[in-house]
């Protein structure tokens, strides 16, 4: 699933609790793997210029690591959610270990930002079958995609591509929080956002598209 720009149908039809597209029929644009030093800011800068709110898919470690970029993600408005403490792959690992991944970060959200976590996303887009139980009893939603930005591939023509043929009105888009999408992360965040309003459709607030 990782290697296109939309989720395979059958995908989305087995697991569709999952949130894959906005219920609001607006654009959400998500970033995954932040915060970073300096990813985070261009982002931040960006999403200020445009009046934009989004949804940000942190990493616990990376949280620990940059503790004020938190505090700044927070106080913009941004949503935070859970991409697990370490980004371990949760197919690799065992359910005992994938449900500790999620409720540490969880907690390290409460006692050092009082914030309540609501939303998950498995790293690299990767679950399985035992994934929807424990976010369950973690009383977490799952938050996929419908449009895979692959800025992460540090090809801005891969990335255009994709946004031209894909973009939709209730697109969940995700960009990348982290080194490997930096070069090309505000051009490509311009032009999607530029992108959006030539088509008529509108970007919302992360927790109305995900109501």
């Amino acid at each position: 699933m990782i290697g296109s720009y939309c989720p395979p149908v059958l995908i989305k039809k087995l697991f569709d609790d999952f949130i894959w597209q906005t219920t609001n029929n607006k654009i959400l644009l998500t970033f995954d793997d932040g915060p970073t030093e300096k990813s985070t800011p261009i982002i931040l800068e960006s999403l200020n210029k445009h009046k934009i709110k989004a949804a940000f898919f942190c990493v616990g470690e990376n949280i620990q690591k940059y503790t004020k970029l938190t505090e700044h993600l927070i106080d913009e408005g941004h949503l935070i959610a859970n991409h697990t403490m370490q980004h371990k792959l949760i197919t690799k690992i065992s359910s005992v270990e994938t449900a500790y991944e999620i409720s540490s970060f969880n907690k390290l959200l409460m006692n050092n930002f009082n914030y309540v976590v609501k939303y998950f996303r498995p790293p690299h887009g990767r679950f399985n079958l035992k994934t929807n139980g424990i976010l369950k009893n973690q009383k977490l939603k799952c938050v996929m995609w419908s449009l895979l930005s692959h800025d992460y591939k540090n090809d801005f023509e891969k990335l255009k591509n994709g946004i031209d043929k894909y973009l939709c009105a209730n697109s969940i888009i995700v960009f990348h929080d982290n080194i490997k999408s930096n070069p090309i992360l505000d051009k490509s965040l311009n032009y999607t956002i530029d992108a959006a309003t030539k088509k008529g459709y509108q970007i919302g607030e992360p927790e109305d598209c995900l109501k």
